[in-house]
């Protein structure tokens, strides 16, 4: 008998003694939660400290060899998208559209299916995917991916449960892990669980608040206790606001709800262009034009062509170039137009808020605004493209309001939010999310007849 199975059943007859029956099952459905919350605090941590590496990296060669990314990025974009082909084909891109396919398929029946879109093999290749991705200049962000990445884990932990143990809903249990994997990716508990509950599913919270509570704290507390207690951006200044500040709001949540939805389209029209490509060497040219792409963009106009775009938006909110040029927003939106359909992992959101930052410092500096008056437009610029793109207009705000702290511009942030949301759907009645999710339930479905048919024996 190995110590795992000694284990379980030791566990079995602690739990077996316990008399009150209700608060035995309520324990036994807990811990799981507990489980996995704990280990996805400790997966997020890890990821986003070696993504930070990876993005290290890159500064450090752009600095001292900037001439090597002409070689560096293709590389990089071929190793990227060949090792989602060649080891896990779900894995490419956010990974929260897979989520979604995920909770839409969570039930017995479905069970292989969804071990295709979240499984420890998702966790290691969308790991070494992104971040060869990042190395190499890719505009691509680790949230989205971590909320993969924890669905995966909660996933697993579901699975490992003995036989005895009492059954947890998958639909609950993926739910809850990508509340936790974002909480723990942004250090924003309010996102996580508002996300879970405007992207990831129509239920009503009561069926599983409990469980997205403590997994969001949980995975939370263990992402700040390596990490300690930070913000994602910092705490900007804001202070002395304008009175018509707000006419501002409304203009970059247009623009940035425009474009924020115009780019997920683009991205939706080249991956459908990519896939008619039908040869790998097509696909393989493809890979190294869109390397060389960014790395002219980064050498010859401006190196915040590349990465993820968090100093891009640090440096924005913190230093004293609040003014960017203004064809900023258009290399970060191409940059990440390239990378995301380049089939690698690599997540949007980081690269959205980015893009975001960028128009509404351009248009500040239009209007020679102020340090405060400008920091605000930044960030109405971060939620309105992130809105344009999930049409999370709740979790776009909350993420923006947590990660910089500034509480007194509640108001603001949701007037940007509601605006983009209703401008975008000018531009596409559907979410980027939502098309890439029935896109992966097709193939997952797809590929499940396309098995069955080649199992089937003819009768003679």
């Amino acid at each position: 008998m190995n110590l795992f199975t000694a284990a379980k059943r030791r566990l079995k007859f602690v739990f077996d003694r316990i008399g009150n029956e209700r608060w035995k099952l309520n324990i036994l459905q807990a811990i799981p939660f507990w489980i996995a919350s704990l280990l996805t605090g400790l997966a997020a941590v890890l990821y986003a400290r070696l993504f930070f590496l990876a993005e290290k990296g890159t500064s450090y060669f752009f600095t001292h060899y900037a001439w090597s990314f002409f070689f560096i990025t293709p590389i990089c974009f071929i190793i990227g998208w060949w090792l989602v082909r060649r080891f896990a084909p779900y894995s490419r891109g956010s990974g929260i559209p897979q989520v979604m396919a995920s909770i839409e398929l969570a039930n017995p029946k479905n069970n292989e299916k969804i071990g295709r879109l979240l499984s420890v093999r998702i966790i290691i290749v969308k790991v070494l995917s992104s971040l060869v991705m990042v190395f190499g200049g890719g505009v691509i962000g680790r949230e989205g991916p971590t909320i993969q990445i924890a669905g995966s884990i909660f996933r697993k932990v579901n699975e490992l449960l003995p036989a005895w143990w009492p059954r947890i809903s998958k639909k609950n249990m993926i739910m809850t892990g990508a509340a936790a994997g974002l909480a723990a990716a942004f250090n924003t508990p309010l996102g996580g669980i508002v996300f879970a509950v405007e992207e990831l599913t129509r239920t009503h919270i009561n069926y599983f608040k409990t469980a997205i509570f403590t997994a969001v704290i949980i995975s939370g507390l263990t992402a700040q206790a390596l990490l300690g207690p930070y913000l994602y951006l910092g705490y900007p200044v804001i202070g002395n606001l304008s009175g018509f500040i707000f006419l501002g709001v409304i203009a970059v949540a247009i623009i940035t709800g425009l474009a924020g939805s115009g780019m997920a389209k683009t991205i939706l029209w080249v991956m459908k262009w990519k896939k008619g490509l039908n040869s790998l060497s097509k696909t393989i040219l493809f890979l190294i034009i869109s390397g060389l792409l960014i790395a002219s963009a980064a050498f010859f106009i401006d190196a915040s062509a590349l990465g993820s775009g968090k100093e891009l938006m640090a440096n924005v909110l913190f230093s004293s170039q609040k003014y960017l040029s203004w064809y900023i927003p258009f290399l970060r939106a191409g940059g990440s137009i390239l990378s995301f359909s380049s089939g690698a992992a690599g997540g949007i959101f980081a690269p959205s808020l980015s893009a975001g930052a960028s128009v509404g410092s351009v248009l500040a500096g239009w209007f020679h605004l102020s340090d405060s008056n400008t920091n605000l437009l930044v960030l109405a610029g971060m939620v309105g493209f992130l809105t344009g793109v999930t049409r999370t207009p709740f979790t776009s705000a909350i993420i923006v309001l947590e990660m910089t702290d500034r509480h007194n511009l509640i108001f603001h942030l949701m007037l940007a939010a509601m605006v983009a949301s209703m401008v975008a759907v000018l531009v596409d009645r559907h979410s980027f999310y939502d098309h890439l999710k029935t896109q992966y339930l097709h193939d997952v479905l797809h590929e499940e007849k396309m098995e069955s048919k080649e199992t089937v024996v003819p009768e003679v």
